[in-house]
């Protein structure tokens, strides 16, 4: 249920679970982590998904048990976060729910045109992750914030251009992803994390 491929350096992992709208289990949560972690030897990390749907999330059934407030969420943001290379979501459709997470925790989010994004812990009565906020917030300001997390509503590709949710929508979501990563594929890895480290202080 999660994919993942190294071409050279760009390594990408996709979750792979289209007949359930790529929604994640504590098993695919835990499989996502170690293999974010494992990226450490990459320059690029890829995040995407198979199918319409970037991922809705967590698994509904197992969200009941008590997913939806597991630790791991905040595992894999994290561990996304820590990474030194470049990390890119590329969002092949919806994104919503706890899995905003990862995205959130990338340095860039690419999208294609029919995608939205949505956090519906208001309705669901769920408190979001705190990284999350902290994150979202950072990106789009607190108004922008509160009308995603307390008004849920469902975000546009195009919107989310405009809030600097996502930093470029396309049609062609691989090709932008190649354009985007290849300066990076060239680079030495601690001139990445380098040049990582300045804007993230700055």
């Amino acid at each position: 249920m999660i994919g993942f491929e190294k071409s050279g350096d760009l390594w990408t992992i996709t979750l792979d679970r289209p007949e359930k709208a790529n929604s994640l289990t504590s098993e695919m949560l835990t499989e996502l982590v170690a293999r974010v972690t494992e990226a450490r030897s990459a320059k690029c990390l890829v995040l995407t998904g198979n199918g319409k749907v970037f991922s809705a999330g967590a698994d509904l059934d197992e969200a009941r048990a008590g997913l939806a407030t597991s630790p791991l969420w905040e595992q894999l943001s994290s561990a996304v976060a820590a990474l030194d290379c470049l990390t890119i979501t590329a969002l092949n459709g919806t994104l919503a729910g706890g899995a905003c997470g990862m995205a959130l925790a990338s340095d860039l989010r690419i999208s294609v045109p029919t995608a939205k994004v949505f956090y519906p812990v208001m309705r669901l009565g769920f408190l979001p992750q705190s990284s999350d906020v902290k994150r979202l917030t950072r990106l789009v300001g607190p108004a922008r914030a509160k009308l995603i997390l307390m008004g849920g509503i469902k975000v546009g590709a195009q919107e989310a251009l405009g809030m600097g949710l996502v930093d470029r929508v396309t049609d062609d979501l691989w090709a932008s992803v190649e354009e985007i990563a290849e300066a990076a594929l060239g680079a030495a890895p601690d001139h990445i994390a380098a040049i990582k480290a300045m804007i993230n202080a700055a």
